[in-house]
């Protein structure tokens, strides 16, 4: 018995640390949960965030090669073609590369293109809009205009048409006074 206690003291073992049962996930997807959850136990841990892997570039190709070889050159060995293989492999990689990274830069070129294309296009659609809109709105108060203009005269008759039966005597005597004026102002 004082064996089975001395065992259950030793460090590591049950000392008020409990230990989580061994879950194998069988699924990305739960893989990706049981990671959440890891990082969720302790969340003043910073989490890891992987640095974007750089992307390759080929050495540059030498300046001035000084032992031109082939793979038939007079005299070469046979460690020589593994030589010459592996330096042809590496000048295809470095060609289709600047192939690759020209294509991209006309492929971004076009983009930009595109995008400026669109801009454009965007911007006389919003000018004609624009444009109507302000000549809605011109017509609009035009029309509030002689809405105004037509009550003030309605007003204006109104009042006159009430005025105008003692006004009439006043009227007969003006008349023989004035001149009658052979246009109308005002109108339209």
């Amino acid at each position: 018995m004082a064996d089975a206690k001395q065992s259950d003291s030793r460090p590591g073992k049950g000392m008020g640390k409990e230990t989580q049962p061994l879950v194998i996930a069988k699924t990305p997807a739960e893989e990706q949960r049981l990671k959440l959850e890891r990082l969720m136990r302790n969340p003043d841990k910073p989490a890891p965030i992987p640095e974007r892997p750089k992307e390759w570039k080929p050495r540059a190709a030498p300046e001035f090669v000084r032992d031109v070889m082939g793979g038939s050159s007079a005299g070469a060995g046979s460690g020589e073609f593994h030589v010459y293989r592996h330096l042809r492999r590496r000048e295809y990689q470095r060609q289709d590369f600047l192939d690759r990274m020209s294509e991209k830069q006309k492929q971004d070129m076009e983009y930009q293109w595109k995008l400026e294309q669109n801009r454009h296009m965007a911007e006389e659609r919003t000018a004609k809009r624009r444009k109507k809109r302000q000549k809605l709105k011109e017509k609009k108060q035009m029309a509030k205009k002689a809405k105004l203009e037509n009550d003030k005269d309605e007003d204006s008759e109104k009042t006159s048409s009430s005025s105008d039966e003692g006004n009439k005597e006043q009227a007969g005597q003006a008349e023989d006074d004035a001149e009658v004026p052979s246009f109308v102002m005002g109108g339209r």
